[in-house]
C-alpha cells in the first residue's frame, strides 16, 4: 500500500501529506541514522503545530519558533535543511492546511504563513546557537584538558608532549613572552591555509592584529605576559594567507616553570568561521525580506527603536509608503508580475535613501517604510518623500507592458524620545491612509488631532457590532406638530448610542460608520422595529388622542438592500401597526438621479399605504420637476428655510421661497413638514404660509417616548 492511499481522508490526511512532502525535502540534508519514514513521523507533530498556528485566532510567533527549535532537535542542523523547510512551508502549508480556514482570506493566510516562516527561522537560529554554545563548552573543557596535558608534557616527556601537540583536534601554538611564535601544530597550520608553517613560526603575535578585534583583546594579552593573569578567552578574527578571514575562539594560557616563573604562552584555537557565517546567514534571513532583500519589519523596528532612543537633540523622519492600485496589478497580471514590480520598487527606494542615517524596509505586501535620522529631518524627510514619488512615477516594464505605479505616503517627523515605535508607526499608517483618501500619489504630514479623530473613529467602528448585540442603542422621539391647531400628530424616531467610554453619541457620530461597514442594515431594521412597536404602544394606551404616525429615517444603503420591503412588511404585520401609521424618511440627495430599480421598493411601500417623506429638501440640487416621478407624499423642508425667519424683520425673499415651495407641494398633493422651528414667531409665520406640520426645539427636544403625550408646548427661547 502506498503512503498516499494509506493516509486518512480530510484535514488529517492533508496534514500527513504535508509532513510527507516535508520529510522528503529535508531528509537529504539531515545527519541522522533515522530512515525517511521515521523522520516523517517526527515531523507530523511539528506540521500539526504549524497548521494550528496558521488557524489560531491570534498569531503566536512562539509556535513557529518552537518548530524551528524542534528541527534542530531532530538533527536537521544543516542550513540547507532550514532552507528546504522554509520552501516547503511557503509552498504547501496554506495549500494543505489552510483549506478548512474560513475566517480568513487567502491573502491573510499567506501573510500569516510568511510570519510563521520568519518565526521558524528565528527558533532554528536560537536553538542552533544554544547547541553551539554547549558544543563550545565541551571543546573548552577539552582545550583546558589539553593545556594541562601540554604543561605536564613539557615538564615530563617531550615524546608525550609531541603526541598531544600534533594529535590535538584544535589549533595549538606556543610563543615566548616576547610574543615570538615558537611552535604550531598541523591543525593550526591548516586553519591558516595549510603548508605554510614557516610563515607562522618566527612571527610575532602582534602581527596578527585585526580591525575587528575587541577592545579588550590586547589589554588581556599584556596582563598575561606580565604574569598578572594565567588565562584569557576571547573571540578573535585573523587574516589567512589568502586574505580571507578566519574566526576563532581563542584561549591563551600562561605556562610557568617549576618555580612558578612565567615562561611561555600557549594558544588554543577553535575555528568558528563556518558557524559564524551560518549565524550571520540565519540572522540575515530573519531580518531581511526574502523577495526584495530589504530589511524586514523586525530589523526596521530595531533601527527605529534605536533612533527614538538617540537622546536629546536628535530627530527622526519616517515615510510610510503604500502602493496605489497594486492589488489591481497583481490580480490582472498575476503574482509573478506583482513580485517583479515589488522588486523594482524596492530597488528604486534603495536608490532614494543612500545618505547616512537613511534606510528603507519592506513591512509586507506593498507597504514600505523609509527612515531618516539626524539634526535636520524636518527638511530631509520631505525631500526623501519627494524623491520616492518621483522615482515611482517612472514607468516599469514587465512582461512587455509599461506599468506606472503610484504611491501614498504618510510622514511622521519629530524629536527622539517622545513616542514609542508602535505609536510612530500607527501615526504614519493613519497619515498614509489620509493621503490615499485624498486621491493618492501624494504625501501627507502627520497631524496629532487628525490621528486622534481617526483612532476614535476606528474604535467606534470596531465597537459597533458588539454595541448592537449588547443593547447599547436607544431611541428618542421628537414630536411632529400640526401647525393648524398645535396638536401632536406623530414623532420622528432618532437613534442614540450609549457608548461605555464616550457617553451618549448622536447619529452623526456613528451612522456614517455604520453605513461604511454595512451595519446600517441590521441597525436600521432594529430602529424600525423598535419605533413601530412604540407607535403601536401609543395607539393602545392613548386611543383617545387619535392616530399617531411614526417617522423613521432610511439610509441610502438600506434603499439598495433587497429585503427592505419584505422586512418592513414583516415588522408591520408582526407588531400589528397599519402601514398608514408609518412614514419612512429618505434624504433628497439619496434620490437625485435615482433610476426605476432604486425607486421600485419605495413605490411598493407607498402602494401599501406607507408614507414616504423627502427629507432635508432644499439642501441638494432640488429638481422640482423630478418630484412628480418620486413616490413621496411628504416634503420635509430643511432648517435652512427657517433660519432666515429668526431675523426681524423677516426677509421677504425667504417668505416668497417658502410660499412657492409650499404651493408647489400642495399642487402635487404633498404635505409639507418644516424642521428647526425654534420660536413662536417662526411657527406662526409658517402656519400662515400654509405649512402643514413642524418640529423643532420650540415644541420639544428629542426625548423618551413617555413624554410625548404629556408634552407642554413652550417657546424654546423663553
Amino acid at each position: 500500500m502506498t503512503e498516499k492511499s494509506a493516509a486518512p481522508d480530510g484535514a488529517e490526511g492533508r496534514l500527513r501529506r504535508f509532513a510527507t512532502i516535508w520529510s522528503r525535502a529535508v531528509f537529504p540534508a539531515t545527519a541522522t541514522s533515522l530512515s525517511r519514514a521515521e523522520l516523517e513521523q517526527q515531523l507530523v507533530p511539528l506540521a500539526r503545530r504549524l497548521r494550528d498556528a496558521l488557524a489560531a485566532r491570534a498569531f503566536d510567533a512562539a509556535e513557529g519558533q518552537a518548530v524551528g527549535a524542534a528541527l534542530v532537535g531532530t538533527h536537521c542542523t544543516d542550513p540547507e535543511a532550514l532552507s528546504r523547510t522554509l520552501d516547503v512551508v511557503d509552498a504547501y502549508l496554506v495549500l494543505y492546511c489552510g483549506q478548512d480556514e474560513e475566517r480568513r482570506s487567502k491573502d491573510e493566510l499567506r501573510s500569516r504563513c510568511s510570519r510563521l516562516q520568519h518565526a521558524v527561522a528565528a527558533g532554528f537560529a536560537q536553538a542552533l546557537k544554544e547547541r553551539t554554545l554547549a558544543e563550545q563548552e565541551a571543546i573548552s573543557r577539552a582545550a583546558l584538558d589539553a593545556r594541562h596535558a601540554v604543561a605536564e608534557a613539557l615538564h615530563a616527556s617531550e615524546a608525550r608532549f609531541r603526541a598531544v601537540f600534533e594529535g590535538a583536534a584544535i589549533g595549538i601554538g606556543i610563543a615566548d613572552l616576547d610574543g615570538t611564535v615558537l611552535q604550531v601544530n598541523d591543525t593550526l597550520t591548516r586553519m591558516f591555509g595549510g603548508g605554510l608553517e614557516h610563515q607562522i613560526r618566527g612571527r610575532n603575535i602582534s602581527d596578527w592584529t585585526h580591525p575587528d578585534d575587541a577592545p579588550q583583546v590586547w589589554r588581556l594579552y599584556e596582563e598575561l605576559v606580565r604574569g598578572d593573569r594565567d588565562e584569557y578567552r576571547v573571540e578573535k578574527p585573523y587574516y589567512r594567507h589568502d586574505g580571507t578571514v578566519l574566526w576563532t575562539n581563542l584561549t591563551v594560557s600562561l605556562l610557568r616553570d617549576a618555580e612558578g616563573r612565567p615562561q611561555y604562552q600557549l594558544a588554543l584555537m577553535e575555528d568558528t568561521t563556518e558557524r559564524r557565517l551560518l549565524n550571520l546567514r540565519l540572522r540575515y534571513e530573519a531580518t531581511h525580506d526574502a523577495l526584495t532583500g530589504l530589511p524586514n519589519r523586525t530589523l526596521f523596528f530595531e533601527r527605529l527603536e534605536k533612533a527614538l532612543a538617540a537622546g536629546d537633540g536628535r530627530r527622526f523622519g519616517l515615510c510610510y509608503l503604500d502602493l496605489d492600485g497594486f492589488k489591481a496589478i497583481n490580480d490582472s497580471l498575476g503574482h509573478a508580475a506583482g513580485d517583479r514590480l515589488l522588486v523594482e520598487v524596492a530597488d528604486r527606494l534603495q536608490s532614494c535613501a543612500t545618505a547616512p542615517g537613511e534606510m528603507v524596509a519592506r513591512l509586507g505586501g506593498d507597504e514600505f517604510v523609509a527612515l531618516t535620522t539626524g539634526p535636520d529631518t524636518e527638511r530631509e524627510v520631505d525631500d526623501l518623500a519627494g524623491r520616492i514619488l518621483s522615482m515611482l512615477a517612472i514607468p516599469v516594464r514587465i512582461e512587455g507592458r509599461e506599468i506606472t505605479v503610484r504611491g501614498s505616503i504618510g510622514i511622521v517627523e519629530g524629536p527622539a524620545g517622545e513616542r514609542s515605535p508602535a505609536e510612530v508607526l500607527r501615526s504614519a499608517d493613519i497619515t498614509m491612509y489620509r493621503a490615499k483618501s485624498a486621491g493618492g500619489n501624494r504625501f501627507e504630514l502627520a497631524d496629532p488631532e487628525a490621528d486622534a479623530r481617526t483612532i476614535t473613529r476606528h474604535g467606534l467602528t470596531t465597537a459597533l457590532p458588539a454595541a448592537l448585540a449588547r443593547g447599547e442603542f436607544f431611541i428618542e422621539y421628537q414630536p411632529l406638530v400640526h401647525l393648524a391647531d398645535g396638536s401632536v400628530s406623530g414623532a420622528e424616531a432618532l437613534v442614540r448610542w450609549t457608548h461605555p467610554q464616550h457617553g451618549v453619541l448622536g447619529p452623526d457620530r456613528f451612522i456614517p460608520l455604520a453605513e461604511h461597514t454595512g451595519l446600517i442594515v441590521p441597525l436600521g431594521r432594529w430602529v424600525l422595529e423598535e419605533a413601530v412597536r412604540q407607535a403601536r404602544d401609543w395607539q393602545q394606551r392613548h386611543a383617545d388622542a387619535g392616530p399617531l404616525r411614526i417617522n423613521v429615517n432610511l439610509s441610502p444603503v438600506q434603499l439598495h438592500h433587497p429585503h427592505l420591503v419584505s422586512d418592513t412588511v414583516e415588522i408591520l404585520e408582526r407588531v400589528g401597526l397599519e402601514p398608514g401609521a408609518l412614514c419612512l424618511e429618505v434624504t433628497e440627495s439619496a434620490l437625485i438621479g435615482a433610476d426605476d430599480d432604486l425607486l421600485k421598493p419605495l413605490r411598493r411601500l407607498a402602494e401599501m399605504g406607507v408614507d414616504i417623506a423627502l427629507d432635508d429638501f432644499g439642501t441638494g440640487y432640488s429638481n422640482l420637476a423630478n418630484l412628480r416621478r418620486l413616490p413621496v407624499s411628504v416634503l420635509k423642508l430643511d432648517r435652512s428655510f427657517t433660519q432666515g425667519m429668526q431675523r426681524y424683520p423677516v426677509d421677504p425673499v425667504d417668505l416668497k421661497i417658502v410660499e412657492g415651495v409650499v404651493s408647489l407641494a400642495h399642487s402635487l398633493d404633498l404635505s409639507v413638514t418644516v424642521e428647526g422651528v425654534e420660536t413662536g414667531a417662526q411657527a406662526e409665520q409658517l402656519r400662515e404660509l400654509g405649512c402643514d406640520t413642524a418640529q423643532g426645539w420650540y415644541y420639544a427636544r428629542p426625548g423618551p417616548p413617555d413624554r410625548l403625550h404629556a408634552l407642554a408646548l413652550v417657546d424654546a427661547t423663553g
